[in-house]
């Protein structure tokens, strides 16, 4: 086996019992990077000095016995999150000279304990996107196969792991961007609880949406990097000051008594591809063998769901995209006057989805109509909120697709935006009411490709998502 292919806990044994160093692990990923890069397009930009820099300090501390778990382990940063010193594009031409003069706390925590910056990851730029094509940098193909999407928006992330090009990597789930690209390619990947992981650092598009959470190979190493970065921070107001629980520890307490819901609407959403349900199925099948109790349930509001997601993501994203007019910081257009300043810059600077997404949220602010939508979605989002809140007074956690299909070919549905945004129709529900929800591989297609299982909890209740999607993975 080659290094890069080990996972979190497998390298960290192998770097702790000295059977290789923190260099050639980190060289073995960058040769890996190197030799796919112009194929699957995973990275945009490759930290090879940092990384081989970073490698020999975390050498030197593994020779002095100062040994972290994360010492010495190479991983990947979704471009959407900010690198100290490092180009941070958001995958949009509009920052394509950025190099970012901070660092997100999820990063800093990482790296204060030794891990190690392969590169930045491609993604829909600023997160705005279900495939991966709208990054301004090229699409991602699938490591599975070269003719579909990886995903979005961190396909980047997605691909980069389940192709052995780092060991685990950071990213961020508004609406299912780690989810979704996490089934897509094969690998587990966790949207956590709101509030539970600092945002500080990392590009917002909706600012009471955005969640960030790590896409590992196993639930073991998701447990051990959620370890790693969850809790309070005072750069971030949303943060949740309750303690961190021993995340390895709960999930291998097992399936004894859990009691497991299966929403009746997640097996019925508009799109739902037959083998994917099937694959379903048997997984909850699995769950029923390990001792799990199954009960069929309901959330009732899930069809308005998407309807909610695509008025207050679009109104935040207008809000917070404004500060990016080619004149504090990134690109700047040659123009004769201010207007034209703003506008050229936005104009060559931002994709078509971005654009889309800011006039649509515009609109939907505006006086006269911000009542009849922002307003009118964010009650129902209430409801919806609310859905979840009855159910997990009857059952532990919940099952379903972490995504209607499989992955899809590219440039398939590139041309009609709303059979995009039915990709994320199953993980956006728990997206709206800030509830954890983790995709683990559940099986393969006939054709191959991988389809995920979402398992979603109560709030704060990551340790029992992983539990139940661990049972999964190991079966």
């Amino acid at each position: 086996m080659n290094l890069n292919e080990f996972t979190l806990l497998e390298a960290e044994a192998g770097l702790k019992a000295k059977e290789f160093s923190a260099r050639e692990l980190t060289e073995s990923c960058l040769e890996r990077i190197s030799s796919r890069n112009n194929i699957l397009n995973a990275f945009i930009t490759v930290t090879d000095e940092l990384a081989l820099s970073e490698a020999t300090k975390a050498d030197a501390a593994l020779a002095r016995g100062e040994i972290s778990v994360l010492t010495g382990i190479p991983f990947s940063v979704k471009d959407a999150i900010c690198v100290s010193g490092v180009r941070s594009t958001g995958a949009a031409k509009i920052l394509d000279n950025y190099v970012a003069p901070h660092e997100a706390t999820v990063i800093s925590k990482i790296r204060a304990q030794g891990g190690i910056v392969v590169g930045k990851t491609n993604c829909d730029a600023f997160g705005h996107g279900a495939s991966n094509e709208n990054s301004m940098y090229g699409p991602v193909k699938n490591p599975h196969d070269e003719t579909k999407v990886a995903g979005g928006s961190s396909g980047g992330a997605a691909a980069a792991v389940a192709d052995h090009e780092c060991i685990f990597s950071m990213a961020e789930d508004t609406g299912g961007s780690i989810r979704q690209p996490s089934s897509f390619c094969g690998v587990v990947g966790l949207r956590p609880s709101y509030g539970r992981n600092s945002r500080y650092g990392v590009m917002p598009m909706a600012s009471s949406l955005d969640t960030v959470g790590p896409m590992t190979k196993t639930v073991e190493d998701m447990a051990v990097v959620m370890q790693a970065i969850a809790g309070p921070d005072p750069k971030d107001a949303t943060t949740v000051s309750d303690s961190v629980p021993d995340y390895l520890a709960e999930i291998k307490k097992g399936a004894k008594n859990l009691v497991i819901g299966v929403p009746k609407e997640y097996l019925e959403v508009e799109g739902m591809d037959n083998e994917v349900k099937e694959i379903t199925l048997k997984n909850i099948e699995k769950l029923k063998e390990a001792g799990c109790k199954i009960k069929e349930v309901s959330l009732p509001h899930t069809k308005y769901a998407i309807a909610v997601y695509y008025i207050i993501v679009p109104s935040e994203d207008s809000s917070n995209l404004g500060r990016l007019e080619g004149i504090r910081y990134g690109v700047r257009a040659k123009a004769k006057d201010l207007f034209e300043t703003y506008s050229i810059a936005r104009e060559m600077g931002f994709p078509e989805e971005v654009k889309r997404r800011i006039l649509i949220g515009t609109y939907a602010l505006s006086a006269g109509y911000y009542d009849a939508y922002y307003k009118k979605a964010l009650a129902v989002r209430t409801l919806i909120k609310r859905d979840f809140d009855e159910v997990f007074k009857e059952v532990d956690a919940l099952i379903g697709p972490s995504s209607p299909f499989p992955a899809f070919g590219l440039g398939e549905k590139a041309a009609d935006p709303l059979a995009l945004y039915l990709a994320d129709a199953t993980a956006i529900p728990a997206s709206v009411a800030g509830v954890p929800a983790l995709s683990v591989p559940g099986g393969l297609t006939k054709g191959g490709l991988p389809v995920g299982m979402q398992i979603i909890g109560p709030r704060l209740s990551e340790g029992m998502v992983l539990r139940v999607g661990n049972i999964i993975f190991k079966s």
